[in-house]
């Protein structure tokens, strides 16, 4: 029988996508229930709050939570991204809708990528993988997607918010199967299980 492959996150990754999915969601509440107010300096608010928290978030958990080197170095540039991308975003909030529109694909199609490369480089020793590919490919086609869609910018906004909602879901589902997963596994150590 072949040995197991190593996790490459220790069991409290499920924090993580945890803390993603409120800020999507939040991100995603914001857009949807504020009326009349989707203007492209509205845009650039939402986005660039939302960047720099998830971009924080994701750099800094990671950092803790994850153990391969190489993984970890991914995630620390997604973050960084966001973190850029996130302060661009509010210190050029008034730059109307070609900057939006600029700086969402830009960082989407970084980060998007990032996150698909991490997924297929662990999707045969890592749980998480697979939320990893399913994210990093909303966000990749969310890139693809503002660089096609036509210049308004309520379909923009809008289109960022129902991605928020996707993503924000999905992460909270992914992080309560990773914590459950982590329970089940650290079960049968504190059980003295000698198989």
């Amino acid at each position: 029988m072949a040995p197991a492959v190593p996790a490459q996150k220790s069991r409290r990754y499920w924090v993580v996508p945890v803390v993603r999915a409120v800020v999507a969601l939040i991100a995603a509440a914001v857009i949807t229930f504020t009326r009349d107010a989707h203007t492209a300096e509205f845009g650039l608010i939402v986005f660039g709050v939302f960047a720099l928290i998830e971009g924080f978030a994701v750099a800094l958990l990671s950092l803790r939570t994850v153990t391969d080197p190489v993984t970890r170095t991914l995630f620390l540039v997604q973050g960084a991204i966001g973190v850029l991308s996130g302060i661009l975003a509010l210190t050029l909030m008034t730059s109307g809708l070609g900057l939006y529109l600029f700086l969402v694909s830009v960082w989407a199609a970084l980060t998007g990528f990032l996150e698909l490369y991490a997924g297929l480089r662990n999707r045969a020793k890592d749980p998480a993988a697979r939320d990893w590919l399913v994210t990093g490919s909303l966000t990749a086609v969310l890139a693809i997607v503002f660089l096609l869609i036509p210049s308004d910018v309520v379909l923009a906004i809008g289109l960022f918010g129902a991605w928020a909602v996707v993503v924000g879901v999905f992460q909270a589902i992914g992080g309560a199967t990773l914590q459950n997963a982590a329970r089940h596994d650290t079960a049968p150590e504190s059980a003295g299980s000698g198989s």
